[in-house]
């Protein structure tokens, strides 16, 4: 090994090839030999070349001029360019201080490369977190970027064997392309091969009876040994360097036993080939690798069907934005140079290519890509407009405040990886059952083995081999994965957004359910529903005075009294009292000054003690020292759906139990309406936190709130639901996020999860009555290995259909 690689001349430095200094300089160990370097930079970088298995850069670079040679081979040079800032804005977000990022991994294949990757990249310094999902082949890392380099994350991930690249849609359809040339090729070839040597093998089957000429079984067992040799070193690759990299990170997985059935089976046939005695089963290890093939390009359609959508939302996004300059000209620009502060413009039937301020006055736009809601909605002036987001009715323009990773669209695709990555319970007990049935699989084949021995010495290597082969937890493997991706897959096409995937496994098992009011029962939009006046023709001047004082005011209840009228009346000396509300001097057009107040009724029996209202749910009054001028009802809408919602939840068999800080005789009248039986109201937030404690005592519940005034309840539940309207996605902590603003989601996300539940288990349950079923009958001696090859192929494709029914 240490000749193969080139010694400069004497005197040169091995890695730069610049003459060494006077003492010989330093020494570097590359393929178990020294060599000289002139410095400790040479020496550092001599070592990660090395490190990264790039010893090829001095094998074959061109030594003949000194002064042109690479002094980083190209592989580590592109990595190096991802701690480019600008080039890191388009695939990274920050968090908290840290950076995230989503990277697809080249070279995964099982769950045992994603335990290895994730463990070695924990012990990285700066690293907060780490999260490799094997079923999308992606890992999501979060890292303090004061502590570590991007490209020192790809180079540690490059020292396991594995090509790490940021997430990019185009990237990742190119690579699933590569991925199904790789099967294809594979699975044609054992295809093939496992049709002449079926032929082959029915010949010498009929031999058996017919007496078979000796040198012409010979011959067939020579063509095939030939037919199957590709099969072994060819098509059953995958398996060989999944095993191998299993092993390596400790935890054996299911290709380690198909490894040692298929080494194994070629290795006695071939030997009794040579010999020209015993049998031969070069049928098995063709079948038996074909079907494990098609089991395995099955899955990788899966994963694509189930990644694709995440893919496709990112292509809808322009690459060009239409930027508007200083000048006031307009020019085409890509979307990656944009940056918050910009203003761009965008026509109508256009795609809104960032996440902006509206500034022209409205327009309506078609949210589908975010929400699944395929209906217009409505956009003012200064609100949000999303990344995505179709523009509909006329030209609009936009500042920007956010682009690329910032968007929210990217925190939606970001949150989908993220439920990808986090395994239910179920899932996690179904994999690690994988694992040890491998362990126990190979000791229960060696103790076959040893009692076929004694039994009959002829049959115990046959016997062995049907053992390895039919009791390959295939199926128990696919069993969690396929499912819980294919229900991810179909919640996110329904809106819905799972950022823990335990909830599949609790939500069915949940009873109780509590919602906040504002906002999640009601739309959270207040508007003016009733209004009283003493003197009904000063109309005009009373809500224009309302009006005035509500105008400094951010409370929720002044937002609709603050345009009630075109008409300007004076308020001065505005002063705000924390509770209680505000007051001012009314400044009339003949001159007159009088003292007002808006407020509370406590606040206005200040000066008025006997005053009775004259609308029973009035919350806002505007009076004088001498009178009570005005009286309003403001409140929000309960949402459309809600009420049938409701009743739907009851009838399932759910307790609906209202937990809101709101007056209770609101809460009672909205409880009354919707048919909900159990209100607490007036809670602060260590109310809601009791109540909803007291309750998880006998039974898991789910809290369904805003996610922003019900943080502590919605942490605490086991199962927290938010709408999650795209401004507020991004900083959600809560399990489900309903892109919808509809409350009717809930039920269609609580039908989705319960077949997603059942089809887990009846695949677990099905994997496990398979694999211990076939156990005592292939150890019996009543399975051949090419029957063992079809069942359990069969078991795998069972499980694998049985998920596919979620993508429906």
């Amino acid at each position: 090994m240490s000749q193969s690689l080139p010694k400069p001349p004497q005197g040169q430095c091995f890695h730069c090839l610049q003459p060494l200094p006077s003492d010989g300089g330093y020494k570097v160990n590359l393929a178990g030999s020294d060599y000289s370097v002139c410095c400790f930079g040479c020496q550092a970088v001599a070592e990660t070349i090395n490190q990264q298995n790039l010893l090829h850069f001095y094998q074959y670079r061109d030594t003949s001029n000194p002064l042109q040679v690479p002094l980083v081979p190209e592989e580590l040079q592109q990595l190096e360019a991802y701690d480019d800032e600008n080039l890191q804005h388009q695939f990274t977000r920050q968090i908290d201080g840290l950076r995230s990022i989503s990277l697809s991994i080249e070279g995964m294949t099982c769950s045992a490369c994603a335990w290895l990757i994730e463990q070695h990249t924990k012990r990285l310094p700066g690293v907060a977190q780490v999260q490799v999902n094997a079923t999308t082949e992606r890992v999501q890392v979060q890292w303090n970027p004061q502590l570590l380099q991007l490209s020192d994350i790809l180079k540690a991930i490059a020292e396991l064997g594995y090509r790490a690249l940021p997430f990019q849609s185009v990237t990742q359809e190119q690579e699933f392309k590569k991925r199904r040339r790789y099967f294809v090729t594979r699975l044609g070839i054992a295809g093939l091969a496992t049709m002449q040597v079926m032929m082959l093998a029915i010949g010498l089957y009929f031999g058996v009876v017919s007496d078979l000429d000796p040198q012409l079984r010979q011959f067939m067992w020579w063509i095939s040994l030939f037919m199957a040799t590709p099969v072994l070193l060819y098509s059953a690759q995958p398996f060989y360097v999944s095993a191998i990299r299993s092993i390596q990170a400790g935890r054996p997985n299911m290709d380690v036993p198909v490894t040692v059935a298929l080494l194994s089976a070629y290795g006695a046939s071939a030997y009794a080939t040579i010999i020209n005695e015993g049998d031969v089963y070069f049928e098995s290890v063709a079948m038996f690798t074909f079907f494990l093939l098609v089991g395995r390009y099955f899955e990788l359609l899966a994963r694509q069907k189930a990644v694709s959508a995440a893919a496709n939302l990112v292509k809808l996004i322009p690459a060009i934005a239409q930027q508007e300059t200083s000048a006031g000209q307009v020019q085409s620009v890509a979307v990656s140079q944009l940056k918050p502060g910009d203003i761009v413009q965008v026509l109508p039937g256009a795609t809104i290519p960032v996440d902006g301020e509206l500034l022209s006055e409205a327009t309506a736009v078609n949210e589908s890509i975010l929400t699944g809601e395929s209906r217009l909605v409505a956009k003012h002036q200064n609100e949000l407009v999303l990344a995505g987001s179709l523009n509909k009715t006329q030209p609009i323009r936009i500042r920007v405040t956010a682009t690329a990773q910032q968007t929210v669209l990217a925190s939606i695709i970001e949150l989908q990886d993220l439920a990808l990555s986090r395994k239910p319970k179920l899932a996690r007990v179904a994999e690690r059952m994988a694992s040890k049935f491998v362990v126990r699989i190979l000791m229960l084949a060696a103790a076959t083995f040893l009692i076929w021995t004694v039994i009959d010495p002829a049959e115990a290597f046959w016997v062995t081999l049907s053992v390895l082969v039919a009791t390959c937890p295939c199926a128990l493997a696919l069993a969690a994965p396929t499912a819980v991706t294919g229900a991810i897959h179909k919640l996110n096409k329904t809106g819905v957004l799972l950022r823990n995937a335990d909830v599949l496994q609790i939500l069915p098992e949940v009873k109780t359910i509590f919602v906040d009011k504002t906002g999640t029962l009601t739309t959270g939009e207040f508007v003016l529903q009733q209004a009283y006046y003493s003197q009904p023709d000063l109309q005009p001047h009373i809500d224009a005075v309302t009006q005035a004082l509500e105008r400094s005011s951010n409370h929720p209840l002044a937002l609709p009294l603050q345009n009630l009228t075109k008409h300007v009346e004076h308020v001065t000396h505005m002063h705000s009292e924390a509770g209680m509300g505000l007051s001012g001097r009314w400044q009339t057009t003949d001159g007159h000054t009088t003292e007002v107040r808006l407020g509370s009724l406590r606040y206005i029996q200040q000066w008025h003690p006997n005053y009775q209202p004259q609308l029973s749910d009035a919350q806002v009054f505007l009076a004088s020292e001498q009178d009570i001028l005005a009286e309003y009802v403001v409140g929000d809408a309960v949402r459309a759906d809600t009420q049938e919602t409701i009743a739907q939840l009851q009838q399932a068999g759910l307790h609906i139990v209202m937990l809101t800080g709101d007056n209770r005789e609101f809460a009672l009248r909205v409880a009354a309406q919707l048919g909900i039986s159990e209100v607490h109201a007036n809670c602060l937030p260590a109310d809601k936190l009791a109540i909803l404690h007291k309750a998880q005592e006998h039974a898991p519940v789910a809290m369904i709130g805003d996610g922003l005034n019900d943080g502590p309840v919605l942490a605490q539940a086991d199962v927290s639901i938010t709408f999650g309207h795209a401004a507020d996605l991004a900083r959600t902590a809560a399990d489900v996020i309903l892109l919808r603003n509809q409350f009717s989601a809930i039920t269609q996300f609580r039908t989705i999860t319960q077949l997603a539940r059942r089809i887990l288990r009846q695949n677990i349950t099905w994997a496990l009555i398979y694999n211990i079923g076939i156990l005592p009958v292939a150890m019996a001696g009543f399975v051949t290995p090419y029957i063992a090859a079809i069942g359990m192929s069969a078991s795998s494709l069972i499980v694998l259909l049985n998920s596919l029914r979620l993508y429906r």
